[in-house]
């Protein structure tokens, strides 16, 4: 009987060490599994705009509310700029609302890469390149306000005195249409202390230019027949040595074209020499000034890239060619994107060079920030 017992006690025993072990097998699994499954969360890693295009310590970011972020490696913002992948490629997303807090004297908003290093257009050898596609411009506007419905997606930007633009590349769509309009403006550099007379004059791409209207408010004119649709790829390079710039447009089933403008010496220092196109538009309101000889000789200058929205909230009385009296909700930017009252651009390339004669552009901050 005492043999039975130890033999059964044994048994027993040992079969409860097979059964503690399992079961302290069984926590094991559950343990690993949940370590496995943190593990991939923290695979899950944040696609910055700067691991898209790592040319970030070459610019400064001002975002849509007008704050400077200053270098942008390894920094988003979700209301702003953040990256996205179409299926294909990752793309940077610069969006910017009609209506909001800006940056400098700007009436517009941006969301927009500013280059932290100037250069002078008679000594330049620099070069900016991308390739991009924009996806929303402003659901409203003026349709007989020019800069209704379009925003710049590149710039050349003066830092000094009157801090004007020789180069602002557009993008413009009205509503309903499929295709809009691609077209680049030089900006005078104005000579005198007034520069309140300055003017732009703009030059089609594909499409039409700046000075195509609607006849009223919210009639259009013809949708353009080589126009660039919401979401088609383009790409520009804008480079400038030895006192000339040089544009060159590429896109898929698009004629390559380019263009060529001196900046160091002006082609508008007389009333006489002022276009017809600047006569329609700008001379009705005021801006009838002329260039100085020398242009943008002498004025460090810088390259912009991004989504500067040049649809406003302002009244198109104020200036017919700059103030949309588009849908701002009051500055509230969830109402405006939620209605689709911003402009939004993608870049997947990007490519900068700059010269050894460039110097520091803080200044430019200093003065805007």
């Amino acid at each position: 009987m005492n043999k039975k017992i130890s033999t059964s006690l044994a048994t027993l025993l040992t079969l409860g060490f097979f059964l503690a072990l399992h079961s302290c097998g069984d926590t094991g699994k559950k343990t690993n599994t949940s370590t496995t499954d943190a593990d991939e969360k923290e695979i899950v890693k944040t696609v910055y705009a700067s691991d898209v295009i790592p040319f970030f310590d070459h610019w400064k970011l001002i975002l849509g509310d007008g704050s400077n972020v200053g270098i942008a490696n390894n920094f988003e913002n979700k209301d702003f700029f953040y990256t996205e992948n179409d299926g294909n490629s990752d793309w940077i997303v610069f969006k910017a609302p009609n209506g909001g807090n800006t940056h400098g004297t700007s009436n517009n908003t941006r969301t927009e890469l500013a280059q932290i290093k100037k250069w002078y257009p008679k000594t330049a050898n620099d070069k900016l390149t991308a390739t991009l596609k924009v996806m929303n411009v402003s659901a409203t506007g003026d349709a007989r306000v020019a800069a209704t419905y379009a925003v710049v997606v590149g710039q050349i930007h003066s830092a000094d005195k009157f801090e004007n633009e020789p180069l602002k590349i557009f993008y413009k769509k009205f509503p309903g249409h499929t295709k809009g309009s691609v077209f680049w403006h030089y900006e005078i550099n104005t000579a005198g202390d007034d520069n309140s007379k300055r003017w732009d004059y703009s030059s089609a791409v594909w499409g039409n230019d700046f000075s195509v209207v609607g006849s009223d408010t919210n009639t259009y004119p013809e949708e353009p027949e080589d126009g660039i649709a919401l979401g088609e790829e383009f790409s520009y390079e804008i480079e400038v040595k030895d006192g000339i710039m040089n544009l060159t447009f590429t896109g898929n089933g698009h004629e390559t074209k380019t263009f060529t403008k001196n900046l160091i010496e002006s082609e508008f220092t007389t009333k006489a020499d002022i276009p017809e196109q600047t006569q329609k538009l700008f001379v009705p309101i005021g801006q009838d000034g002329v260039e100085r000889k020398e242009a943008y000789a002498g004025e460090g200058c810088f390259f912009k890239l991004g989504a500067y929205n040049q649809t406003n909230g302002k009244s198109p009385e104020v200036n017919m060619n700059w103030c949309s009296g588009a849908e701002t909700h009051g500055g509230d930017i969830q109402k405006q994107y939620a209605d689709g009252n911003y402009a939004e651009v993608w870049f997947k390339t990007g490519s900068i060079q700059v010269s050894d004669a460039s110097v520091s552009n803080e200044g430019y901050f200093t003065k805007n920030d």
